[in-house]
């Protein structure tokens, strides 16, 4: 049996991690080299926490290729690509307009057999160009690229929202704190949901096991749920009175015309406009092959008491 072809993963955050623990679980892998590309900094780095963090990349058989995103040139970046079949990009959240696209080059010099590029999230063609949120702009053009050419093969996640966005205050949907739930557009709007690891399964999976999944956006999701569902879910798991509130799309374009730099103004804009946020189960690649990821309700489960 042929060895797994050799993969590199960008970026070692809470989803590049979880896409390095995905591929070297995966049953379909047979050896086959895996390697993540850090800052030299990083690599280096003599931060306790960091030095740990890097031990536990290397114990799950993680080689490093040291590498700046921001600041190498694509064709820099291309002679590190060049030596891999699949490179899977797990980093874009802080880096300066125009990296996807200097990423997408990159790749497409280097002759990269396969690539998975950082588009995991929403449907960007269903929400189009001059969306609130104006890297959604940049995310079309990398599609552009791919599509426009047949050499490299490159396969595009939807993953709807990470599951742990849905908690973060800033996002507004749950704010376990204050105990207020919101619904972005209306309590019948739905969205599609996933967890960080499950993306990280779903990308081992592409990556592994292709089967006909090839120059093509597929779609996952642990759950798709309305509004109303996910009040109803949080109200059930932690009980106690809860304050709701509806921020339709008008509400939100007022906000984020005071608030024209507001980064998650700019992504509730986009959630409560309600194009490309959500998808039947059935279409998922995970439902199609039977592969079942975690729900919303068990999520919660998870969850600690709130005080």
């Amino acid at each position: 049996m042929a060895d797994s072809p050799s993969i590199l993963i960008i970026g070692a955050g809470e989803l590049g991690t979880a896409v390095l623990e995905a591929l070297s679980k995966h049953p379909k892998r047979n050896n086959g080299k895996i390697a993540i590309l850090l800052r030299q900094s990083t690599i280096s780095t003599q931060d306790p926490e960091k030095k740990k963090q890097n031990e536990y990349l290397q114990s799950l058989g993680a080689s490093f290729e040291a590498g700046d995103l921001a600041n190498d040139s694509a064709a820099q970046l291309a002679q590190v690509f060049s030596r891999y079949h699949t490179v899977i990009s797990c980093s874009g959240f802080g880096l300066p307009a125009g990296t996807q696209i200097k990423l997408s080059q990159a790749v497409l010099e280097a002759g990269t057999p396969r690539y998975l590029p950082w588009q995991w999230g929403i449907d960007y063609d269903a929400v189009g160009a001059g969306s609130a949120q104006d890297l959604f702009d940049e995310q079309l053009q990398v599609r552009s690229l791919l599509r426009a050419q047949q050499k490299t093969d490159w396969v595009i996640v939807s993953t709807g929202l990470f599951m742990s966005f849905l908690f973060l205050p800033a996002f507004g949907v749950v704010d376990l704190k204050e105990r207020k739930l919101r619904a972005l557009g209306s309590w019948d709007a739905k969205l599609s949901l996933t967890t960080a690891r499950d993306i990280g399964r779903m990308a081992a999976e592409v990556a592994y096991d292709p089967r006909d999944v090839s120059h093509q956006v597929v779609y996952i999701a642990g759950d798709t749920v309305t509004y109303s569902q996910v009040a109803e879910l949080v109200q059930r798991r932690f009980g106690g009175e809860w304050t709701r509130e509806l921020w339709d799309a008008e509400f939100l374009k007022t906000k984020l015309a005071e608030k024209p730099d507001d980064v998650m103004l700019k992504y509730t804009n986009v959630w409560a406009v309600g194009r490309g946020v959500a998808w039947d189960m059935e279409k998922t690649l995970n439902g199609q092959r039977g592969i079942e990821l975690q729900g919303l309700e068990s999520y919660l489960r998870e969850m600690p008491d709130l005080e």
